[in-house]
């Protein structure tokens, strides 16, 4: 938990410091740092949005649910490059709540994610690097399985990934397309909640109980994998003022079941109306053996087998880049 805690701490002070003055350009997606310049090797953009949704009834024969949605996201690169290095470094936020009418306020989105690679190149020319990665994902606040909310199943580094490796990727000029491959990258499922470890949660060992059921041994906090994992990202204007942008990411333990794949893919088609203001199309499907489906059935919550999480989402919201 220090390493992790010092991690952040490190990310923070990348992303909130002043490191450079840069060029700016005025692109479709507003200004755009273009560097480095000649006072520094450092590149940095940032953009933050909020995107709202809304539907209202009022003597409505049809029926319906009023209901409005809000997201609010950030994501903020800071990027290193000189001679054959390059030290790319991204964070993402995304926090989202929907209320409806007649119904408590819930959470729609929640997401703080870190991803850093650094890379090697034996010349200017070639797109190749020797790459070490390393990427951190957690949420701000506890989940439910909606509509109980007595009881979290997930909560703030409960859990928390960590994967750190090594490998090989193929990156284009922009950073536009990349392609990671690494055949020895550790995984850390972190579940810093005693309760969510008693019961094996996210793949952790579970407790240990005797046969009038009292407690014998405690749910390890933490799980260490080594296996393969490929990355891929692509982003392209496929139509004037619309662009897609795909991550991939597919993982596979040595150790423990080796040929079960988690995947998670993160597919969004943005559609631009003007400088601020973007239309955003996404679809987020995840798939992990040691992640349990949860549902409401008596009044009871019961534990399933693990199930493909797919999320959709729409929204037009308001963007701003800096």
């Amino acid at each position: 938990m220090k390493l992790v805690s010092s991690s952040i701490l490190f990310f923070v002070l990348l992303f909130s410091g002043t490191m450079c003055s840069q060029k700016i350009i005025t692109t479709i997606d507003g200004p755009k740092e273009v560097g480095p310049d000649t006072l520094s090797h450092w590149v940095k953009k940032n953009r933050i949005g909020f995107d709202i949704s809304e539907i209202a009834f009022v003597n409505w024969n049809a029926g319906g649910t009023s209901s409005i949605s809000g997201l609010l996201k950030g994501k903020f690169n800071r990027v290193y490059t000189k001679d054959n290095y390059n030290w790319t470094n991204e964070l993402i936020v995304r926090y989202g709540l929907n209320k409806q009418d007649g119904i408590e306020l819930r959470k729609t989105e929640d997401v703080l994610q870190l991803n850093s690679a650094l890379g090697y190149r034996h010349d200017t020319v070639s797109n190749w690097y020797h790459t070490a990665k390393f990427n951190f994902s957690t949420q701000f606040t506890d989940g439910y399985a909606y509509p109980n909310k007595e009881i979290s199943v997930s909560r703030p580094f409960a859990p928390a990934y960590i994967f750190l490796g090594i490998g090989a990727e193929y990156a284009t000029k922009d950073k536009h397309k990349l392609l990671y491959l690494s055949p020895f990258t550790s995984k850390i499922t972190m579940v810093s909640d005693q309760r969510l470890a008693n019961q094996g949660a996210f793949g952790v060992k579970k407790a240990l109980y005797d046969l009038d059921g009292n407690l014998i041994t405690e749910g390890e906090k933490s799980k260490l994998e080594l296996g393969f994992l490929l990355t891929s990202f692509y982003k392209k204007e496929i139509l004037k003022n619309i662009t897609i942008e795909n991550r991939i990411s597919l993982y596979s333990d040595y150790i423990n079941k080796f040929g079960n794949i988690d995947v998670d893919n993160d597919l969004s088609l943005e559609l631009v109306v003007n400088e601020h203001v973007k239309t955003n199309i996404g679809i987020h499907i995840i798939y992990d053996d040691d992640i349990k489906a949860k549902e409401e059935i008596n009044g009871m919550q019961v534990t399933l087998g693990p199930k493909t999480q797919l999320k959709q989402v729409l929204g037009v919201g308001i963007i701003y880049n800096f």
